[in-house]
């Protein structure tokens, strides 16, 4: 993961003049600016499985399927698919007529290529199809994917699996996906040739992005398709931002900051829209380790002892998050998945009450009665109010004995090192795209190899939660199933894996001439959008 880090070397807060000269370009009507916090880290659109990154692939390229503005499923390159005469086999049916941007013919040959590609050990998005244990054409727009028993739920993997020209991928020698932890710079981090609304015309990572309406897009007549440019600049100045959407030189904002939103909302010529969304913000701690990395504490893991996890779990003031550092802009949460999913259970997403006497107790009697210090890890730019959630965490840690310093850095350097395993403490945020536990399951709580547990840098490991986890996959009778999500999120809500926060709401801010309704992905599909005549 070391892209030219243009992040890291910005200045958290830039003089508002000197960003907004980058919005000053003059732009025709249906231009659309377009400001967030952060940058997509890629454009190889199998190499990371982050939700920025899959908001700019999205507009550049197709996946089979896609999740609409209510989240059901929805026809994208596939046009239908159904299990076969062998339950572990699924068949797509393709769209014919398409064509990438450079006018190659889109095939199965691409679907084909694609899916090998995403499963290649350079791949974040492998997690989702491991499974699948062949892929084949049957004819030009037909493809049958063969899974390692029935599975009932691949076509919901698949709503971020990007379709790549096989040609185009041989011609720039990016069969591989980008190794990103290994800091590769290829020729598909910085270009894109997919079959999407836009066309990718200009990159400068962390800087600007500038997106051409695809004329030939086989979307036309479909889709609105009103935008004929999209021009995306990152900010990580929160004041920033807002500055530069009320001077009129930003038209969409991604992210507003919390704490602007009544202003936001009141200004005139402008307008808020908002909803839940599919995320939960948490925090991990590495329980494996015999010593900590970044502990006082020598020769043993505090955070291996659950007494020490659910002591830090109820000194987190939750409410008091929401109040002060979200100004009401969240929903305090006991379990790390949102309620849109299947297997949510609300009585398991109870947020325990927050009590420093017994925390301070529970740390003494697991040997720590003078607390213990620790690094928590924290981007500063990636969730809504990211690095004041840590700071005010540190704080409710601070009153146990818990001193815990805090490192906060932009999202490019903290997810280049969280993949590393050198966190003992971090903030992560977890959205749920297949709508289902077995993906909360199998990217954070199974056992990390090669083949799962791939975002699980808790050292968390327990083979029968591993044996559901598989087992869950293939199981199509929806009553034993659900007994096994059940009890696989009883084991670990009983284990106190991590620490959830809350779960986060959504908020979009526009001009008010913007038609353009949040999805609760927090992907704008920019297709979508239309202006007010």
């Amino acid at each position: 993961m070391k892209l030219p880090r243009l992040a890291a070397t910005l200045p958290l807060a830039l003089g508002a003049c000197a960003v907004l000269a980058t919005f000053s370009t003059p732009v025709a009507a249906q231009t659309v600016r377009w400001a967030a916090a952060g940058d997509a880290l890629t454009m190889d659109p199998h190499s990371q499985n982050e939700g920025p990154t899959h908001v700019m692939n999205h507009q550049v390229y197709d996946s089979l399927v896609f999740r609409d503005q209510d989240m059901k499923l929805a026809p994208r390159l596939a046009t239908s698919w159904r299990i076969t005469d062998d339950p572990s086999v699924w068949e797509f049916k393709l769209r014919e007529g398409v064509k990438y941007h450079n006018g190659n013919p889109f095939t199965a040959d691409d679907v084909v290529f694609s899916i090998m590609r995403a499963k290649h050990e350079n791949s974040d998005m492998k997690g989702l199809l491991t499974s699948v244990v062949e892929v084949v054409k049957v004819d030009d727009h037909t493809v049958r994917m063969r899974t390692d028993g029935p599975n009932p739920l691949l076509p919901n993997n698949l709503t971020n699996l990007f379709i790549m020209d096989r040609e185009w991928a041989e011609e720039n020698k990016v069969t591989l996906p980008q190794n990103y932890k290994a800091g590769d710079e290829t020729f598909a981090v910085r270009n894109a040739n997919g079959t999407g609304p836009f066309r990718l015309a200009k990159r400068e990572p962390d800087v600007r992005t500038e997106l051409e309406r695809n004329e030939d897009y086989w979307g036309k007549g479909t889709f609105p398709m009103e935008v004929s440019k999209v021009v995306f600049t990152p900010v990580r100045s929160a004041a920033t931002r807002v500055a530069a959407l009320l001077s009129g030189e930003v038209d969409f904002l991604l992210d507003p900051p919390v704490q602007d939103l009544e202003r936001l909302s009141a200004a005139k010529g402008l307008v808020v829209r908002s909803g839940p969304e599919n995320r939960t913000i948490f925090l991990g701690m590495q329980q494996a380790l015999p010593e900590l990395r970044s502990s006082d504490v020598k020769g043993k893991n505090p955070f291996a002892d659950k007494r020490v996890r659910e002591a830090m779990n109820i000194a987190i003031n939750r409410e008091a998050v929401k109040r002060v550092v979200m100004r009401g802009q969240s929903v305090p949460a006991g379990i790390v998945a949102p309620p849109f999913i299947d297997g949510y259970d609300k009585a398991m997403d109870v947020v325990p009450a927050t009590d420093v006497a017994r925390a301070k107790a529970l740390l003494a009697e697991a040997g720590y009665p003078n607390g213990f210090s620790v690094t928590l890890a924290c981007p500063n730019d990636r969730y809504v109010n990211d690095e004041a959630i840590c700071q005010a965490v540190t704080g409710m840690f601070g009153q146990i004995g818990v001193r815990a310093r805090l490192s906060a850095q932009p999202k490019s350097i903290h997810f280049a090192e969280l993949p590393k395993g050198e966190y003992d403490l971090y903030m992560l945020g977890w959205g749920v795209p297949t709508m289902d536990s077995h993906y909360v399951f199998h990217y954070l709580f199974e056992t990390k190899t090669d083949k799962g547990g791939s975002w699980n840098f808790t050292g968390y490991s327990k083979p029968r939660v591993d044996e559901l986890i598989s087992a869950m996959t293939r199981e199509v009778d929806p009553g034993s199933r659900a007994g096994m999500v059940a009890e696989v999120w009883k084991t670990v809500q009983d284990d106190v894996v991590y620490l959830p926060i809350h779960h986060q709401m959504l908020n979009w801010a526009m001009k008010d001439n913007i038609d353009f309704p949040v999805q609760s992905e927090n992907y704008p599909y920019f297709k979508l959008l239309k202006f007010k005549k």
